[in-house]
């Protein structure tokens, strides 16, 4: 019987959990954050572009070391210590709301603690996965925690948006804390496979040159890298402005940003349960290539709102950045894997993360231009963002693809 067929062993089923639990608490904890700044701290287009710029500073910060820590100490370790570290900032959060204390420039400061934390999570997980699992069952795999993540983007969101505006902002960022805390014990439960031994005499900077060497001077890596960085680039350009854009453009109450933030997972969930079939009846260069078309078409969607005001179409751009991408990111997660040596994927991992660093450029972005021509210009410029990394990755070999490249030595 093939692995195809196997049950997934109990130490990613756990891992699996855990990534549930620490997805939903993120996701929580960004929906919350914009909300309650501009409900309760007046915040406007500019402001949230820079809360959501501290958020994701850390993708382009702190990515390569924690992928060069990722290939040094147990994987499993650093994702605990990773998730603790959200678990304090959602913590100091919710500490501060009675108090009267909480400020924009404290929730950013928090947000890039907790965001240090998603940061480690997010590169050590993937690298672990091949130590958990068969071969032949990357793609099941990946889908699976892919599912987990999606579920958190579709409820995080609409969940964060009804507390805040029914019972105010403590019980959503009690609620992050309590699922974060959970993923930290998850993950303490976690039996992880011994792995060859290390080499923590080398230095930082030449560990870092390998894997970025092997990255972009990989024919398939390089245009997913450069499609990755310009497509989070985009996408945080629009998350920086929407919800003052939301709020003011359609009228929307905390809930209706909320739900319209939810298509998003929504999007992710349908892609995910449609991945496995997708996956065996296209080649795997086409389902790759799905991704970047979808972000396009969404963007135009969301462009579309500036002349129709409609929160249905905000949704309907949402809930397509959710079905393409998530087939993006479990079938270039799937070829990364394969084709990377094992002793490298920690730092191929960061590599990639590095990617999620366009997200603080993006905001910043989104906050210069919302704050100097509005949130329509910003969307008008997203969706040349969105043009450009469909096209980069239509000229390159990765469409070309039959089928998931053999595993590297």
């Amino acid at each position: 019987m093939s692995d195809q067929n196997h049950a997934l062993p109990a130490p990613f089923k756990r891992l699996a959990w855990s990534n549930l639990a620490a997805q939903t608490a993120e996701q929580i904890g960004l929906a919350a954050t914009p909300i309650v700044a501009v409900l309760a701290l007046n915040a406007d287009a500019g402001e949230t572009g820079w809360l959501q710029t501290a958020q994701t500073l850390p993708f382009l910060l702190l990515a390569i070391p924690f992928g060069i820590l990722a290939d040094r100490m147990s994987r499993r370790t650093l994702m605990a210590a990773a998730e603790a570290m959200r678990t304090l900032a959602l913590v100091g959060i919710l500490a501060l709301i009675p108090l009267g204390w909480l400020s924009l420039p404290l929730l950013g400061i928090l947000g890039f603690v907790g965001a240090c934390g998603t940061v480690a999570y997010g590169i050590a997980a993937p690298a672990l996965v091949p130590a958990l699992v068969p071969a032949a069952a990357l793609a099941r795999a990946n889908a699976r925690i892919e599912l987990a993540r999606t579920l958190a983007f579709a409820g995080g969101p609409a969940l964060a948006g009804a507390l805040v505006g029914w019972t105010g902002a403590s019980p959503a960022f009690g609620f992050a804390a309590a699922l974060s805390f959970c993923a930290v014990l998850l993950l303490g439960g976690m039996r992880e496979p011994q792995t060859a031994a290390r080499d923590t005499q080398r230095r930082w900077f030449q560990e870092l040159r390998e894997g970025a060497q092997f990255v972009t001077g990989h024919a398939l890596l390089r245009p997913v890298f450069v499609t990755q960085f310009i497509f989070n680039s985009a996408f945080f350009m629009l998350q920086a402005v929407y919800v003052p854009y939301a709020v003011h453009h359609f009228g929307l109450s905390a809930s209706g940003v909320g739900m319209t933030l939810a298509a998003y997972g929504v999007g992710m969930v349908f892609g995910a349960l449609l991945a496995p079939q997708v996956m065996r009846r296209l080649r795997f260069g086409t389902v790759i290539a799905i991704g970047p078309v979808a972000g396009f078409v969404a963007a135009l969607a969301m462009a579309a709102t500036i002349w129709l005001p409609s929160p249905a179409l905000a949704g309907l751009s949402f809930f397509l950045l959710g079905v393409g991408p998530i087939l993006w990111v479990i079938s270039t997660t799937t070829l990364r894997q394969s084709v990377t040596p094992r002793a490298l994927l920690g730092r191929v991992s960061a590599i990639n993360s590095l990617a999620y660093g366009a997200r603080p450029i993006g905001a910043a972005a989104g906050a210069v231009v919302g704050g100097t021509w509005g949130a329509e210009a910003c969307l008008i410029v997203c969706a040349v963002g969105f043009l450009s990394q469909m096209l980069v990755i239509f000229c390159s070999q990765v469409p070309e693809l039959r089928r998931q490249p053999a595993l590297a030595a």
